[in-house]
C-alpha cells in the first residue's frame, strides 16, 4: 500500500487548537494531499502497487492542478479495479473533500486569520457529499482495521487510517464548523503518523502531518500549551520545521504537502523571501493551481513588497481571463490587489477592486463582507460618507453577528480615517 499525507469545541482549548490546526494548515489554500511513492516498500497484501500505476499519477497531477472532476474519474476507475485497498478509496475520498471546500471558496489564507472563523456560520455544504465523505472514510478506516488486526505495526494501514480521519476533521472544521468533533479527528490522525514513526523512523513522509502539529502547538500561547499538554498534544516550532524541512526535500509527491506547510510557517516567522523561493517550486510544477499562483502573490504583499504584489496579483488576473487556471476564484485575487493598492494610497484603485469582489456571483460570505466593510472605509477616506454608510448597513444586514458587523457598527457612529 502506498499512503498520502493530508494536513489537517467545547472548550477553548478545542478551539484555539482548530483554529491554529486550520488556520494554519489549510490556512495555506492548498491542497494538502499527495500519493507517497516511497522508494522501497513492500508489495501491498491486495497486490496493488500505486506507485507503479500510471492511472494514479495522472489523477494526481490533475488533483494538484485542481482539475478535481478529472482526478475523480480516474480515481473511481482505480478503485473498482482495486475494491479492498484502503489507499485507492482515500484517493477518492480526498478529491471529494477538497472539490466540495474549493466549490464553497474555502481554501484561501485570508479566511481564516480571522476570529470570524470560529464563530461564522456552517457552510452551505451539499448534503450529497456530506454522505459521501463519512460513507468514504467510514470504507478506509474499516479496511485499515482490518489489516492491523493482523499485524498492529502495518504502518501503511496506520498512515492510511491517518489520512481518513485528517480528511473527515478538515470536512467537519470547514464546513459543518463541528469542531469538537474535528479536533477529535485531527488528534487520532495525529497519533496514528506519531505511531508509524515509532514502528519506522525512515518514514519520512508521516513527518509531515507530525512536523506541522509540533510547528502549531510549539506557537501556542505558555497557557494553551499546558493545556494542550494536559491533553496530550505536545510540540516544538524548531522540530516541526525540521521534520517539514526533511520531507520536503526526502518524501516524493508527498513534498507538495511539506513545502506547503513549510512555506506558510516560514510567513509566520517572517522569512518571507524563503517561502517565496518555496511557493515557486509549487508555481512551477502545477501553473493550472490557482491558489498556488495566489499565494506568490500574498506573499509578496505581506513580505512588504507593495508595487510587486500589486503586479503579481494584475498577471493573476489576466491569466485567469484568458483560461490558464482551472475554476479560478478571481474575486480573492481581486481581494489581494485591493488590499495591496490600499497600502499604496490609492484608495480609488482599491475602491474599484473591493466592489468587484464583493459583486461576484456566489462568493465566500466572510471574504463579501470584509470587501464591503473595506470598501466602505474607501468611501469614507474619499470623503463620500453616503456611500460609506450604505457599505456599512449593507455589511450589518447579511450578518449583524459577525466581525464585520461590529466593526460597522462603529463606523456608523465614527467615520473611518486612514491612518
Amino acid at each position: 500500500m502506498k499512503p498520502y499525507p493530508v494536513l489537517t469545541s467545547l472548550n477553548r482549548l478545542g478551539a484555539v487548537l482548530l483554529k491554529c490546526f486550520l488556520g494554519a494548515l489549510l490556512v495555506t489554500t492548498l491542497n494538502l494531499t499527495a500519493e507517497l511513492l516511497r522508494a522501497a516498500v513492500p508489495p501491498s497484501p491486495t497486490g496493488y502497487r500505486a506507485d507503479q500505476d500510471p492511472q494514479v499519477k495522472q489523477a494526481l497531477d490533475d488533483f494538484y492542478n485542481l482539475e478535481y472532476d478529472k482526478a475523480l474519474t480516474i480515481f473511481e476507475r482505480v478503485e473498482k479495479a482495486h475494491p479492498d485497498d484502503p489507499f485507492a478509496v482515500v484517493h477518492i475520498l480526498q478529491a471529494t473533500v477538497f472539490r466540495e471546500l474549493y466549490r464553497l471558496n474555502l481554501l484561501d489564507t485570508t479566511l481564516y486569520a480571522h476570529e470570524g472563523f470560529l464563530s461564522g456560520r456552517a457552510a452551505n455544504g451539499d448534503p450529497t457529499v456530506r454522505a459521501e465523505v463519512d460513507q468514504l472514510t467510514a470504507q478506509a478506516v474499516k479496511l485499515c482495521d482490518a489489516h492491523l488486526a493482523k499485524n498492529p505495526n502495518d504502518v501503511d494501514a496506520l498512515y492510511v487510517r491517518g489520512v481518513a480521519r485528517g480528511l473527515k476533521s478538515t470536512y467537519m472544521a470547514l464546513v459543518d464548523k463541528s469542531f469538537a468533533a474535528a479536533l477529535r479527528n485531527a488528534v487520532a490522525a495525529r497519533h496514528d503518523h506519531e505511531r508509524v514513526l515509532q514502528i519506522d523512523p525512515q518514514y519520512i513522509d508521516a513527518k509531515t502531518i507530525v512536523g506541522a502539529h509540533n510547528y502549531v502547538v510549539g506557537s501556542l500561547p505558555v497557557p494553551v500549551k499546558i493545556l494542550a499538554g494536559i491533553a496530550g498534544l505536545s510540540g516544538s516550532k524548531r522540530k516541526g520545521l525540521e521534520y517539514l524541512e526533511q520531507a520536503s526535500k526526502e518524501g516524493h509527491e508527498s513534498s507538495v504537502d511539506a513545502r506547503v506547510a513549510l512555506a506558510f510557517f516560514l510567513r509566520r516567522e517572517g522569512r518571507y523571501s524563503e517561502a517565496s523561493a518555496v511557493v515557486g517550486t509549487l508555481t512551477g510544477q502545477y501553473p493550472k493551481n490557482f491558489l498556488f499562483a495566489l499565494e506568490h502573490c500574498n506573499l509578496l504583499k505581506d513580505g512588504g513588497k507593495g508595487p510587486d504584489s500589486i503586479g503579481c496579483y494584475e498577471k493573476v488576473l489576466d491569466n485567469a481571463k484568458s483560461g490558464d487556471y482551472a475554476g479560478p476564484h478571481v474575486e480573492f485575487a481581486a481581494f489581494g490587489l485591493a488590499e495591496s493598492l490600499r497600502g499604496q494610497k490609492d484608495y480609488e484603485g482599491a475602491l474599484k477592486e473591493y466592489e468587484f469582489t464583493a459583486g461576484v456571483p456566489n462568493g465566500q460570505l466572510s471574504l463579501k463582507q470584509r470587501a464591503e466593510l473595506a470598501a466602505g472605509e474607501m468611501y469614507d477616506v474619499l470623503r463620500k460618507r453616503n456611500q460609506a454608510v450604505q457599505e456599512y448597513q449593507t455589511v450589518i444586514a447579511q450578518d449583524n453577528t459577525s466581525t464585520q458587523a461590529e466593526i460597522a457598527r462603529k463606523l456608523l457612529r465614527d467615520p473611518y480615517r486612514a491612518q
